[in-house]
């Protein structure tokens, strides 16, 4: 029997390094979580895992913005309800000032508390978002709602900066001044401020005073809504991308983290089959031409 003792070192060499490079594998893959460190691992799923990662960078994103519509809408809403709010008590203030019994300090007093409502409503009006941008526009890059030298009230036409939310999409995080307020010389903060103007002069509310304030109320109520079905929007476009997520990070899971039991069972194997061979390598060191002779 002939054996060639370079070709039994190098196969037992080779053995020995691939068995001893695949248990170091492993602990590394146990040790870390990750089944892949380097591209030459698995090029084809190293090749999905960075495009599942870019993948994650823009969803980042866009919940970034959702939450960002989200908080803006919800402070859209809150401001509108304020305005209803004001609204109401200027038309509660409207109907009392009807009355033919009050006296001169009762019209004063009515008159001083719409002035506050005016004041409050063009407070409301110019509200910000969490941008700090207008909720309800700007009259050329200034507020939504200016009260002009000579009593009358300039509102916004154009609308606030919409909101991306990804895939070409964006949300519209207010609206108009002149939508929640009403256009021409009628427009709500008109209306509350001409009221006061005719108490303080000794005059009473008119029917169409009080009309005009219920239909401001109404007015407003419908771009709430609008804000409502936007709200409702952003939260399925929210629930969506959570599930997104979800699935793509199962997919990043399976593609690249550690089957941390099936890695032990495999180091296991391993290590049982490096210490026989190397038991064996060692044995056959040992013999001589004596031994095969004997």
């Amino acid at each position: 029997m002939q054996v060639a003792t370079s070709l039994f070192y190098d196969r037992s060499s080779t053995a020995l390094t691939t068995l001893s490079g695949r248990a170091d594998l492993l602990q590394t893959q146990i040790a870390t979580g990750k089944r892949l460190a380097k591209a030459s691992d698995d090029s084809v799923a190293y090749t999905r895992l960075q495009t599942i990662a870019r993948a994650t960078a823009d969803a980042s994103v866009d919940g970034k913005n959702l939450d960002l519509a989200a908080s803006a809408l919800a402070t859209a809403d809150t401001t509108l309800s304020g305005i209803t709010a004001q609204l109401q008590r200027a038309s509660e203030l409207a109907i009392q000032a009807r009355s033919g019994t009050l006296d001169a300090t009762a019209r004063e007093a009515i008159a001083a508390e719409l002035d506050t409502i005016v004041d409050q409503l063009t407070a409301l009006g110019n509200g910000s978002d969490p941008r700090g941008q207008p909720l309800f526009g700007g009259v050329d890059g200034g507020p939504a709602v200016a009260k002009n030298t000579d009593g009358t009230f300039t509102l916004a036409t154009t609308l606030p900066s919409a909101i991306p939310i990804g895939e070409g999409q964006t949300v519209q995080p207010g609206d108009t001044a002149v939508r929640v307020f009403g256009s021409g010389a009628n427009n709500a903060l008109a209306t509350v401020a001409g009221l006061a103007a005719a108490l303080h002069g000794g005059g009473a509310a008119s029917a169409q005073a009080v009309d005009d304030l219920a239909a401001a109320a109404t007015r407003v109520t419908t771009v709430q809504a609008s804000l409502g079905a936007r709200a409702a929007r952003v939260e399925v476009e929210q629930a969506a991308l959570k599930q997104t997520g979800a699935d793509r990070e199962a997919l990043r899971s399976g593609l690249e983290d550690t089957d941390v039991t099936a890695a032990i069972t495999e180091l296991q194997k391993t290590m049982t089959i490096l210490s026989a061979t190397q038991a064996s390598f060692t044995k056959l060191q040992g013999l001589s031409l004596f031994d095969y002779l004997r």
